[in-house]
């Protein structure tokens, strides 16, 4: 099961797990599809590929709950 982290990494815009607009990689790091595409879709953390996140439906979140902790590492 994903994580579903709640936030880019990068600028730390909101990325609900009901919703599109989210990019992973293989190590579930999280990035909005404008930071990940700034990337070349590419993971600063591990080289891996970012590929679109699957959402998650609202009606699983009581057994299946997303994430609530942010990872927040802006570009130095």
């Amino acid at each position: 099961m994903l994580e579903m982290r709640p936030g880019c990494e990068r600028c730390d815009k909101d990325l609900p797990a009901d919703q599109p607009g989210a990019m992973i990689c293989s190590f579930e790091c999280t990035w909005c599809v404008e930071c990940g595409e700034s990337m070349h879709n590419t993971c600063p953390n591990c080289g891996g590929a970012l590929v679109p996140r699957p959402t998650r439906a609202a009606a699983l979140w009581t057994q299946f709950p997303p994430s609530t902790t942010r990872v927040y590492k802006p570009p130095a």
